[in-house]
């Protein structure tokens, strides 16, 4: 089978150091898991420090990678042979190149403000050390599933991070909730790993290597035929919607919210949940192959920005609603990807954009739940803008950025995303474009709603004697990443867009944007959808601010259908049940009943008839000799009586 090659540069001088990026967290995690009680006092330390200096690593290779140009910046390092079983070898090695780069950057770069966020967090829990330890490994596992330059190495990364992500949500596991949020994710993870290990199988099988440089060469060259390609771009998909909470694989993501602040912001903001994002573009050479996988991604996409925004309105759990928020902008991304060349790069700008914003929003939610002697509720907050000003400040400056407030960066990635649907044309294009604009409003909503509930409007959350709640300011070391994010809220997406700089960094890995025809003037279109995003943020004030908030949720009987199917996670459980859970229980039973009265009444039934046969032959042996005479005497007379018969025919 031949196919069109692709090439990477062998490792050299700075870039022989990438193995580090990986090395350096891992050791981390090892020193703290296996050190033990030794290295309490300072384990938080030795976490951050490994996640910095991984960090510090990614901005070596960053600029050397800057001194490079075209196709020389892709450097693909060989580290061992891994699996040689008659002649299929694959060879593991790491792969930095625009794409992995900037989500090195983003992954140890977010990974290490969050570590230092968690100093102050955690300070008093008694494990953590053990937290830092988590975290390192999850920094790592996130890390060798961007860098791998195959498949199967990517495929190792990905089970680590879904094995890391559920130490760090159960890491409370004392708390029911939390050992449950955690099995959740868990098991819904594995459906969509399925989907990733069959892809892999059949890119074996199809091209006989698991390599990008094989894979994407094959793709090119037109070797796979449509229908092969076609179900291996949609079983990446699938596991891309299970890693990155998409529907029909959402519901686990928000009741993750029971592990600690902190690690909702790791996972959920700039690692985890966007690494079916990256497994899309890293894949485009497959699905620019495949219009029908190409449209299921922006179908999934488009459903799901709703299905977020829509239950984002209706909780008053302050992380749940960021939770959904994170659904909703993950489905953005998944719309720009799915539109293929032309919408790549805008969504990885739009990931990037949202890693800074979304992980800012949760450190600030952390920072008032603090505050808040752990209350996460928000008809509990109010006026908080005066006891918090840094946190006010900071969060207000990512749900600017959320909203797409002009000038801040969310303006500049989810706008591009929305004119980009538009410019998609015909009745796909426009019905694309509005949901992205809808989507933009219901944002506004309830962003607004969570962001005047917490911080403005009276106070509720005052009590008397050793129930009063006196709410402060975070110390230094939560506030400070708070800032450094606020700032990268506030300017990043300009950069992005400047000059096209992120479309032609990306463009020798996502292929070259190519510009529909506008179907609306860009400066209408911009106008248009500053116009529905003040709508939401004014509907948020008439029913949040200019009128007084109720202190508990009226039940369900007093609320609309919409509402009380929100609160339900738009019966999301309920479909996941239907679909999966319970046929699975059914076959379950069906299985073990099988084995019960099939497998084991078989075995059962030859032991107790072997048994009772035995027993009846065992009255033949009475030991008297006169009885086996007989009995030989009677075989005898029977012997004669059939010759006699057979000589006489």
């Amino acid at each position: 089978m031949t196919h069109t090659p692709v090439h990477y540069a062998a490792a050299s001088g700075a870039f022989s150091l990438s193995w580090l990026l990986i090395a350096l967290p891992l050791a981390g995690a090892a020193v703290l898991l296996l050190g033990g009680r030794r290295t309490d006092r300072f384990g938080h330390l030795i976490g951050t420090a490994a996640a910095a200096l991984s960090f510090v690593v990614g901005v070596v290779l960053f600029a050397a990678m800057l001194g490079r140009s075209g196709e020389d910046r892709a450097v693909s390092q060989h580290l061992f042979s891994w699996i040689p079983v008659n002649g299929f070898q694959v060879d593991v090695g790491l792969l930095v190149d625009q794409l992995s780069i900037v989500f090195v950057l983003l992954i140890t770069g977010v990974g290490t403000l969050i570590h230092i966020y968690s100093i102050g967090y955690m300070a008093h829990d008694p494990a953590r050390r053990k937290f830092f330890a988590y975290m390192n490994l999850f920094l790592a596992s996130m890390l060798l599933l961007v860098l791998g330059n195959n498949f199967l190495s990517l495929y190792a990364g990905w089970e680590l991070v879904g094995l890391s992500s559920y130490l760090l949500i159960k890491f409370w596991e004392y708390k029911p909730a939390a050992a449950t949020a955690a099995n959740k994710a868990f098991y819904m993870n594995r459906v969509g790993d399925v989907g990733l290990a069959i892809a892999i199988m059949l890119m074996f099988a199809t091209v006989g290597s698991t390599s990008y440089a094989d894979v994407f060469g094959a793709a090119a060259a037109n070797v796979i035929g449509y229908g092969t390609i076609s179900a291996i771009a949609l079983l990446l998909l699938l596991g891309a919607c299970g890693k990155s909470g998409q529907f029909p694989l959402q519901a686990w993501l928000p009741d993750a919210m029971e592990g600690p602040t902190p690690i909702s912001a790791l996972i959920h903001a700039a690692t985890m949940v966007t690494a079916g994002v990256y497994l899309i573009v890293r894949s485009a050479p497959i699905f620019n192959e495949s219009q029908a996988a190409r449209t299921v991604v922006v179908v999934i996409g488009a459903i799901t920005i709703l299905l977020g925004c829509v239950i984002g309105c209706a909780y008053d759990d302050i992380k749940k609603v960021l939770a959904y928020s994170t659904v909703s902008q993950i489905g953005y991304m998944f719309l720009a990807v799915g539109l293929g060349p032309a919408g790549y790069a805008i969504g990885i700008m739009h990931l990037l954009a949202h890693g800074f914003f979304k992980a800012g929003l949760f450190l600030g939610a952390g920072s008032v739940i603090h505050a808040m002697d752990d209350d996460q509720d928000l008809r509990h907050y109010g006026g908080l803008w005066r006891y918090m000003p840094i946190t006010w400040a900071t969060f207000g400056l990512g749900f600017l950025a959320i909203i797409g407030f002009p000038g801040l960066s969310g303006f500049f990635t989810k706008d591009r995303i929305i004119e980009t649907a538009f410019d998609k044309g015909g009745t796909s294009g426009y019905l694309l474009g509005a949901v992205a604009l809808l989507g933009a409003g219901i944002t506004a909503f309830y962003m607004s709603r969570l962001f005047l509930m917490t911080f403005h409007g009276r106070p509720r959350w005052s009590g008397e004697g050793e129930d009063a709640r006196h709410p402060h300011e975070s110390p230094p070391t939560m506030t400070g990443p708070m800032i450094i994010l606020a700032i990268g809220s506030t300017f990043a997406g300009g950069l992005f867009v400047l000059g096209h700089s992120m479309q032609n960094w990306l463009e020798p890995v996502a292929g070259e944007g190519v510009e529909g025809v506008h179907t609306f003037s860009p400066i209408v279109l911009t106008a248009l959808t500053l116009v529905v995003v003040a709508g939401g943020c004014a509907a948020a004030w008439l029913r949040y601010q200019a009128r007084p908030v109720e202190a508990t949720a009226r039940p369900d009987a007093e609320v609309t259908l919409v509402t009380v199917a929100a609160r339900h996670d738009l019966f999301a459980n309920t479909l996941n049940e239907t679909i999966a859970m319970r046929p699975g229980q059914f076959l379950t039973r069906f299985l073990v009943w099988l084995d019960l009265v099939g497998v084991d009444g078989l075995v059962r039934g030859s032991a107790a008839g072997i048994g009772g046969l035995s027993g009846r032959m065992r009255r033949l042996q009475t030991g008297f000799v006169r009885s086996y005479a007989l009995s030989m005497l009677g075989g005898a007379v029977l012997m004669v009586g059939a010759l006699l018969l057979v000589w006489g025919g």
